[in-house]
């Protein structure tokens, strides 16, 4: 049986996360294994991986914040917003002022409201919609409101005719597109505007720093889980001691007293041990998941 737990992978380019997972899959040994938030085949970097029972951590994980590093062309469009797609639009970039694209970029942080990629995993009426597109439909998606707290430009390039290069730094709510800055950025400025690369740095509180690639998952396997389910939740909520009594109850389902914490905690019971993750509602401290071992 493998370790219940998370695993923060250094996704490599050109696989997909259902493709990570597979792989996972097959070195640890067991199904039960999920993905904390997809990226896309172009991209690199965090990718959290949940194990066993650690897979009901991933809702979590999904919703937490993120960090990337990445790069925008300015004075091309594509398809797909990304270097994926093919190129559908060139307008030369070359007079395109640095002060023009720092402004640009700007009036993209804060709270925005962001349409997403039409090339992208959300469903519409129950079908992916890049899937709609590829069949030839025409997708507008609504806009979502997402949190861009940081985009901080770390390099502007001009190595090519009529194209120019921006390094970004990204800090941003769940459900941002890194690939629609790009293109809001390029339609601000007149030239259009695609993503070349992308790196994830963080996810919530698990960064690079402790990711381990996929050779590094084939040398050690099966052992692959280096964040053990306990630990995991220890570092990604607020922690509750419980008394004997209180992990007894908990255990079966049953509500604690409040604490008058908001938000999510980890509740523990006595000897350490995960019990459950837990929310305050009406006056009541009740778990969403119970992690105890049946």
């Amino acid at each position: 049986m493998s370790t219940d737990g998370l695993i923060v992978v250094d996704k490599p380019g050109g696989m997909t996360s259902h493709d990570v997972v597979a792989r996972i899959r097959r070195l640890a040994k067991t199904r039960r294994v999920g993905h904390g938030g997809t990226l896309d085949p172009m991209a690199t970097g965090v990718l959290v991986i949940g194990v066993g029972r650690a897979t009901r951590l991933l809702t979590y994980v999904i919703g937490a914040g993120k960090s990337y590093t990445g790069t925008i062309r300015l004075g091309q469009a594509t398809v797909t917003d990304d270097a994926e797609g093919d190129v559908i639009a060139t307008t030369p970039a070359g007079l395109v002022t640095d002060d023009a694209i720092r402004s640009a970029l700007a009036a993209l942080t804060g709270e925005v409201d962001q349409v997403p990629s039409a090339v992208s995993a959300i469903k519409i009426d129950g079908q992916r919609a890049y899937k709609r597109v590829r069949d030839g439909e025409s997708v507008e998606l609504p806009a979502r409101r997402v949190t861009i707290s940081r985009l901080e430009v770390l390099a502007i390039r001009r190595d090519e005719p009529d194209v120019v290069d921006v390094d970004v730094d990204v800090t941003c709510s769940s459900g941002t597109y890194i690939r629609a800055i790009a293109r809001d950025a390029g339609l601000a400025l007149g030239v259009g505007g695609h993503l070349t690369a992308l790196r994830r740095t963080a996810v919530g509180g698990f960064t690079l720093d402790e990711a381990a690639t996929l050779d590094e998952l084939e040398q050690r396997a099966p052992a692959v889980v280096n964040l053990p389910l306990d630990a995991a939740a220890d570092r990604f909520f607020p922690r509750r001691d419980a008394t004997p009594d209180e992990a007894r109850v908990l255990a079966h389902g049953g509500p604690l007293d409040p604490t008058g914490r908001t938000g999510p905690y980890a509740v523990f019971g006595p000897a350490g041990g995960l019990i459950a993750i837990v929310s305050e509602r009406d006056g009541r401290a009740r778990a969403e998941i119970v992690l105890a071992p049946a």
